[in-house]
């Protein structure tokens, strides 16, 4: 059984990793490549490394991904001009 939840998970990895390359607007790509970050930590609980898993949840898909989309949201500011 957790042989098939293992195998489950990491073609979550994989579908969400592919949508994360094909998507067209950055938002979208940077929340899917936060859930294969969030897809990899569940398999690394699954696969008995607790403390990998907490650093991957933390750090990939909570600190990474928040700074990403704080960039995003910075650069779209700066791209208005007001003269225009």
């Amino acid at each position: 059984m957790l042989v098939w939840m293992t195998l489950l998970i990491c073609a979550g990895i994989l579908v969400s990793a592919g949508l994360a390359v094909t998507q067209e607007k950055p938002v979208s790509a940077v929340i899917a490549a936060g859930l294969t970050s969030l897809f990899a930590s569940v398999t690394y609980v699954f696969l008995a490394a607790p403390d990998v898993a907490m650093t991957e949840a933390s750090i990939g898909s909570g600190l990474a991904t928040v700074i990403f989309l704080y960039a995003i949201n910075r650069t779209r500011k700066q791209d208005v001009d007001p003269d225009d």
